[in-house]
């Protein structure tokens, strides 16, 4: 859509045109969905329309007006009940209800996007707002991952198991390999002679016995044992450059281990972590899915083949696993259906605005599992019994 992510409060702003708000009638999710679509699909002739710009937080939804200078309105997260979109009219809402009201009117604003992938975009935020702040409330239920501890290692220049530092290492120029030394003597026996095995391990892979034997043979000058690279200096700094550069590395491995998922992401990934409810234990995921809207989906591994992908849909009948299978030609296939996708996207995409062979089709829309439905009656009537005695007096 063009504009940046502003990454100073962790927030997204994008810009979109804000049609209308209808009252939703206190009724079950299912049939909540269909009022919505209903009452959506009237409001793409509505003409009046307003260019806005919405912040998306974990904290809640603020809505700006274009030059992002007034603010026009604001939702605290744990008050939007729910996000939806559809793609085909390139339309996004939310429902939520208004701030300090017993009754708890619930109320959905529709925007209009630019185009498809701009509604899905602002749909996408919304929901992995929910996922951020339901991880945030219940951190017990964060999928547990295995990081165990990255195994330190100093590097070395050389990787043969022997500093620089060790004057025993052979030059590489005159190294007492088989065939390179042939100043020996007629009477000496020569270093390339045949030996057991054992002792030619040994000479090998002892530098020291090298360094002997070529100082008994006079095979090589007393200087030629030491390393063409040994210079105490150069060797430190070297060292040095090496270690800081390795332990950078982890530092920053640690941070991406350790950082807090973002808003912040690229349209794909922000998509991923939607879809694969990321964060959130798999169990957690199950039970949260239960409860989410009809049509709705959860990737992740199937339960019986861990090495292949599978899509967990909410059908009338409950929540049912289909196996995400990969063909010959590289496609995926929906287990007992017979279209082949080129990428999992497109596999969801075909499936969210046509049923097909599935029960029903998926749904794009999330539910809010931190809503609060309930306002807090005692504070509300402790600031207005605060208001009366600040009248009386």
């Amino acid at each position: 859509m063009g504009e940046a992510p502003a990454r100073g409060d962790d927030a997204v702003t994008r810009s979109a045109e804000y049609v209308g708000s209808f009252p939703v009638d206190d009724c079950c999710l299912d049939d909540q969905m269909e009022q919505l679509h209903t009452q959506m699909k009237l409001f793409k002739t509505c003409n009046r329309r307003r260019p806005v710009s919405l912040k998306f937080s974990i904290k809640g939804v603020k809505m700006y007006d274009e030059d992002e200078t007034t603010l026009l309105m604001a939702h605290a997260l744990r008050r939007v009940s729910l996000s939806t979109a559809r793609p085909t009219d390139a339309q996004f809402a939310f429902v939520s209800h208004n701030p300090g009201i017993t009754d708890a009117q619930l109320y959905c604003h529709v925007f209009q996007a630019r185009h498809a992938r701009a509604a899905q975009f602002l749909n996408l935020l919304l929901c992995r707002c929910f996922q951020l702040s339901y991880l945030e409330k219940h951190p017990e239920e964060a999928q547990e991952r295995s990081a165990g501890s990255v195994p330190r290692r100093n590097p070395s220049l050389l990787n043969h198991g022997f500093p620089l530092s060790v004057s025993a290492l052979v030059s590489f120029r005159r190294a007492p390999f088989q065939g390179l030394l042939t100043n020996t003597k007629k009477g000496q026996k020569p270093l390339d002679a045949p030996q057991s095995s054992q002792d030619e391990a040994s000479l090998f892979s002892t530098p020291s016995l090298v360094r002997k034997q070529a100082i008994r043979t006079k095979a090589l000058r007393s200087g030629a044992y030491r390393s063409f690279t040994f210079t105490p200096l150069k060797q430190r700094s070297v060292q040095e450059r090496l270690n800081a550069s390795q332990e950078k590395e982890q530092d920053e491995m640690t941070g991406k281990r350790s950082r807090a998922p973002s808003l912040a992401e690229t349209e794909e990934a922000l998509a991923q972590a939607v879809w694969c409810w990321a964060g959130i234990a798999t169990d957690s995921s199950f039970s949260l899915l239960e409860d989410d809207v009809l049509g709705s989906y959860l990737l992740c591994p199937h339960p019986k083949k861990p090495k292949c992908g599978s899509i967990i849909i909410r059908f009338p009948s409950g929540l049912v696993t289909h196996l995400i299978e990969n063909t010959r030609k590289g496609k995926f296939l929906l287990e007992k259906c017979k279209t082949e996708f080129s990428s999992i996207a497109e596999l969801i995409e075909y499936y969210t605005e046509a049923q097909d062979e599935l029960p029903c089709p998926l749904s794009c829309a999330r539910v809010n599992h931190c809503y609060e439905w309930e306002e807090n009656t005692s504070k509300l009537q402790t600031v207005n019994l605060n208001e009366a005695k600040m009248k009386s007096t």
